[in-house]
């Protein structure tokens, strides 16, 4: 049985060196893990499942690339909402998960929440702010950012 989210997993070397292998490509294979991080095949194999079980895999993905896949743009927007009890966080953030979205964060400061959108258009862009922030009644206000260039773009955990 998976452990609750709210819990962490103790972590030792050997988890981290694999983690840092997956992260930046989990189609390795096991037995090429085992080798970079000096345990057998099996070791490493119980290893990743204890990870995903304890919820500290979470999915195993592609990362695209949003230019070639059609969805150059890439849009920060950040977003203050008028009601911030339970309810009305609980709805607000469940408007937020949409395609598009590829990042939603409750925030602190100015803003209550920050996204991070891909787009084809700004068309789809305007379209979609009409959806997401004009016509949700908890919306008080929205700022666009829009990204000129992608610097850095990870998903990676640090050990």
């Amino acid at each position: 049985m998976a452990k609750p989210a709210s819990s962490t997993l103790d972590l030792d070397g050997f988890d981290w060196s694999i983690l840092a292998l997956v992260q930046h490509d989990n189609a390795v294979p096991l037995r090429t893990l085992a080798e970079k991080v000096n345990l057998s095949t099996a070791a490493v194999q119980r290893r990743i499942k204890r990870l995903e079980e304890g919820g500290v895999i979470i999915a195993n993905v592609a990362v695209v690339d949003p230019a070639k896949a059609g969805k150059p743009i890439t849009i920060i927007a950040e977003v203050s909402v008028e009601r911030t009890s339970a309810e009305a966080l609980a709805a607000t953030k469940a408007s937020f998960c949409v395609p598009q979205v590829q990042q939603c964060y409750y925030v602190t400061g100015e803003a209550d929440f920050v996204l991070v959108l891909n787009v084809a258009s700004m068309q789809e862009y305007q379209d979609l702010a009409g959806q997401l922030f004009a016509e949700n009644p908890n919306v008080k206000w929205f700022k666009t950012l829009v990204a000129l260039d992608r610097v850095k773009v990870g998903l990676q955990v640090p050990a």
